[in-house]
């Protein structure tokens, strides 16, 4: 058997270990709540608690944890033994059905937007069974969901779940309407794609930026960075591969599909992508990986760097998020041979330009922080501009449709290569466009906004309910008819939806000076910051979506803009703070000293009659560049105690994004501009060419 096999899956209490340790019944009973939703009885949940217990023990776990997402984005866990104390001194080791179902952390200082005041403390969480449970640190880790005493979601995960809930219902109905509905469960799908930096730890560690904010905050440019494009797709370091052996060690028996890994374009840069998986346990499965990539890294001497934006001048990283969706094995997203009459395909591809045309500013929103700014729309990374690329053959397909006109099919051409050893293929009907926010690319949606260090159920939920509205749409308009006459019926309507939305497909390059102007004529948004983007979560149009499919009531939408908009200022506030931390205890000494040293030796020069204008220049360059760093200094304090004033949390925002990140700019390329005419002995931290360029 080979290593991927012997592995794989064995610290997961997947399918193969519930059949295995439980009783046929209870196996068939978890199974039906697993798939269908099925309550499950307490009587049953001791008996499946028994059994993951000794599973878990045999593999060396000594303690249990309901492991979940609050609001801050990230996973949480509190740890508590297998361990009941007997009267006589001895203990046996114990895990019941309510531990199982039912936790109780305090919910008091986890980020809740207002749901809860800091005095009500009182928290659940509850056992998610279509995510599995697995086995880290010696401790089972049981997915759960997260609310308050009063039964609002204070996490990423419940909501994520309501709104497949909502899409499954919506696929089905419009799937009766149109005689497709095959009674096989309904899924949405997910592949993540991890984009990352490997930097040395040594590195990391000097850099106090890095440490506080997850980014360089300083730093000019590398004499060489990507322009070559030789890292691409490039041999791996022999450091790094040893790291990521053993990440997909890790990953692989924790279940998570890890397939493909190579370097990005960025140096330095990486990217890991899994094989797809239900969206629910996709996004459990790609926090794991992040939390293993920040561990393992430091086992091999290097930082995982997740942040949007580490280094400027270069590619930043981002997460894309392609997603699907499957009836049993049906791909409902595979347009088959001829998609112009593939009628269930061109109902769902309606649904889907609906859901993102109407929602672009949503989509963007969910996707927003502030390390994304600096990424989106850097020619690396797609625009703030939303729009949907659906390449050459589906675009003639929609034009036809639009326009009712004759609809010529894109044939794939045999590729030769003019060389007789090298085998013919048959070329592609579209090529990719990665400018574009939203692509389709042959069987699923990718959506590339989200950046690195996001949880993707923020944008999932979205794109879920947004296209559940759709599909609901639909099949309110055609259910009462006969089924031949709703399938004519259908047609008309995807013809009519891609008209109302055509403005949001665009197949052009998403960089383009041309493609902004052209978006602000069709109505496009084009919301830069965080501080622009957040307010359309607070629109009744928004309340109206998620309440209508009961995936989060308006309360529990306000208490997720406030959160968003808390943590945009605070991050910023932070990096305001290490800013003038480093200019004033780092910087500015340390190039002090070199001008000091450099007008010293000038006068040396003078003293023995020799040419000193090199040195005479280079001093009065540094001191002309220390009063303008010591200016951005002291308007980077000035305007930041401002911001801190503002307490309305949207114009906090609002000033931040206007006036402190100008600002921060400012005193970064003062100090930047220093780093090059200073020498390396004096400069005190690791520079971009020490960082990306290493052994």
């Amino acid at each position: 058997m080979n290593k991927i096999a012997e592995i794989y899956g064995t610290m997961v209490f997947d399918q193969r270990a519930m059949e295995k340790c439980l009783d046929p019944k209870v196996y068939e009973a978890l199974r039906k709540t697993i798939h269908d939703g099925e309550a499950l009885n307490p009587d049953l949940a001791n008996a499946v608690a028994a059994a993951m217990k000794e599973w878990a023990m045999e593999r060396g776990a000594t303690h249990y944890t309901h492991w979940f997402q609050p609001l801050s984005g990230t996973t949480s866990e509190k740890h508590d033994a297998f361990l009941d104390p007997q009267d006589d001194g001895s203990a046996i080791a114990k895990f019941s059905g309510k531990e199982l179902i039912q936790g109780e952390p305090d919910a008091s200082s986890f980020p809740n937007g207002g749901l809860r005041a800091t005095f009500e403390a009182r928290g659940y969480t509850a056992w998610d069974p279509t995510s599995y449970a697995f086995i880290k640190d010696e401790v089972l880790c049981i997915p759960t969901a997260f609310c308050s005493y009063t039964g609002e979601a204070l996490d990423k995960k419940t909501p994520l779940l309501r709104s497949m809930k909502a899409i499954e219902e919506q696929v089905r109905r419009a799937m009766d309407v149109l005689g497709e509905n095959n009674g096989q469960h309904v899924t949405v799908t997910l592949g993540a794609e991890q984009e990352f930096f490997l930097i040395p730890e040594k590195d990391y560690a000097a850099r106090e930026d890095l440490v506080m904010t997850g980014r360089t905050l300083f730093g000019s440019a590398p004499c060489k960075g990507q322009e070559l494009e030789e890292h691409y797709f490039g041999s791996i370091r022999p450091t790094v591969n040893e790291f990521m052996k053993e990440l997909d060690d890790e990953l692989w028996a924790l279940g998570i599909s890890a397939r493909t890994k190579h370097n990005e374009v960025a140096p330095a840069q990486h990217e890991l992508a899994p094989v797809f998986t239900n969206c629910n346990r996709g996004i459990d499965e790609n926090l794991l990986t992040m939390e293993k990539m920040r561990l393992l890294a430091g086992h091999h001497g290097l930082a995982c760097l997740l942040h949007e934006k580490p280094f400027e001048g270069i590619n930043g990283s981002g997460k894309h998020n392609n997603w699907a969706l499957s009836m049993g094995k049906t791909n409902l997203l595979d347009p088959g041979d001829n998609p112009i009459e593939n009628l269930r395909f061109l109902v769902i591809l309606a649904a889907i330009v609906e859901a993102v045309d109407d929602y672009q500013e949503l989509l963007r929103a969910m996707i927003a922080s502030a390390g994304n700014d600096h990424r989106l729309g850097a020619n690396e990374a797609p625009p703030a501009i939303v729009s949907i690329y659906l390449g050459d053959e589906l675009s003639k397909v929609v034009n036809a449709l639009i326009s009712d006109a004759e609809y010529s099919r894109v044939e794939r051409v045999e590729m030769d290569l003019g060389v007789d050893v090298l085998p013919n293929f048959l070329q592609d009907t579209s090529d990719r466009n990665r400018t574009s926010p939203f692509a389709f690319t042959g069987n699923k949606f990718e959506f590339r906004m989200p950046g690195s260090n996001a949880n993707l159920s923020d944008a999932n939920l979205v794109l879920n309910t947004a296209v559940a509205k759709g599909l609901k749409r639909f099949a309110d308009a055609l259910d009462d008819l006969p089924l031949k006459q709703a399938r004519e019926q259908a047609l008309l309507y995807v013809k009519d939806t891609l008209r109302a939305h055509e403005r949001i497909l665009f197949n052009g390059n998403g960089y383009s000076a041309e493609w902004e102007a052209e978006a602000a004529r069709r109505g496009l948004a084009n919301n830069k910051t965080t501080a622009s983007a957040l307010p359309c979560m607070i629109e009744q149009k928004t309340f109206d979506l998620f309440s209508e499919f009961n995936v989060l009531a308006e309360a529990e939408v306000r208490s997720r803009y406030e959160i968003k908009l808390e943590k945009y200022t605070k991050l910023l506030n932070i990096e305001a703070r290490v800013m003038e931390r480093m200019s004033r205890r780092t910087y500015l000494p340390a190039i002090t000293r070199f001008a000091r040293e450099t007008a010293e030796a000038a006068s040396a020069l003078a003293a023995i009659g020799a040419d000193n204008e090199t040195s005479v220049a280079l001093a009065q360059q540094l001191a002309e560049g220390l009063k303008a760093a010591s200016q951005a200094t002291q308007d980077l304090l000035a305007i930041h105690a401002q911001a801190e004033n503002i307490r309305i949390p949207q114009a906090k925002a609002n000033f931040y994004a206007d006036n402190v990140v100008p600002a921060m700019e400012k005193l970064r390329e003062e100090i930047d501009a220093l780093e090059i005419i200073t020498s390396r002995d004096v400069w005190p931290v690791p520079s971009y060419n020490n960082m990306l360029f290493y052994v």
